[in-house]
């Protein structure tokens, strides 16, 4: 976690949201603030099985702060490719963006569904999730002290956000079946561009938290980039542990159209 950041409650706002990610992209035009696609969206009746006051919660406190965030360049991303990429790629780019938004379902992900997978586990319980955020709670890692319900609520959010993105499968028996999770040159190419036009180095780049939502090491990381450039997105150069990338594209505007066209 980093310093001074806590866990918050704010994915009750909205779990994957996949479906409801693509409608709303549909309205909302650069330059739109969350309000302005409140009343877009409003209008379009396309949310009919959703209240006013549910669509503008899900709005301002879901998909606000997960894609209108650094210039909207997540919503422009994934409104340019949402398109031409295939639904799973679509899918996990959005789970992306909301682990950044969401730092409890980045941590959850990182702390108990990747070790479980690694050591061969089949499911995740709800236990498990429990123990997660109490341990939390414990440690002073959320906003507040969390009441034992909200503790409650919070452990089946992480469940069914990580069921939403494909990490889990249905509830059974108390608890979900790990699913196969792996990321996709489009998601590695994203990412590692998304990394480099904020400024990371090349090989800081390798060892940002955001590839370990993926359950990849630097050394794993770096097999991607290896693998782009094979696909001519860049040039990968890496010997004695230092790692120098010539980058093709200039900005991510660039990387969507090329992705859109392929």
């Amino acid at each position: 976690m980093n310093e001074g950041q806590k866990y918050t409650t704010q994915l009750q706002a909205g779990l994957g949201i996949v479906p409801e990610t693509l409608k709303l992209l549909a309205v909302w035009e650069p330059n739109m603030t969350g309000n302005d696609l409140v009343k877009a969206a409003l209008v379009t009746g396309d949310f009919p099985g959703m209240t006013a006051r549910r669509l503008r919660n899900l709005i301002l406190e879901a998909f606000r702060p997960r894609y209108l965030v650094d210039s909207a360049m997540p919503a422009r991303l994934l409104k340019a490719v949402s398109g031409t990429i295939s639904k799973d790629d679509f899918r996990s780019l959005c789970f992306l963006f909301t682990c950044r938004a969401n730092m409890v379902l980045g941590d959850f992900v990182r702390q108990v569904y990747w070790p479980l997978y690694s050591a061969g586990g089949s499911s995740i319980s709800k236990a498990d999730s429990l123990r997660f955020v109490s341990s939390a709670v414990s440690d002073g890692r959320t906003t507040s002290r969390w009441s034992e319900s909200t503790v409650i609520r919070v452990a089946s959010y992480l469940l069914g956000a990580c069921a939403d993105f494909g990490l889990l499968g249905p509830m059974k028996g108390g608890g979900r079946p790990l699913s196969t999770f792996r990321i996709t040159p489009n998601v590695a190419s994203v990412l590692a561009h998304d990394l480099h036009f904020r400024g990371i180095g090349d090989n800081a780049l390798l060892r940002n938290a955001d590839w370990t939502l993926f359950g990849l090491e630097p050394e794993d990381a770096l097999g991607e980039l290896k693998r782009l450039s094979l696909r001519g997105e860049l040039i990968v150069q890496s010997a004695g542990g230092i790692t120098q990338v010539s980058w093709k594209h200039k900005s991510m505007e660039e990387l969507a159209d090329v992705l859109s066209d392929g």
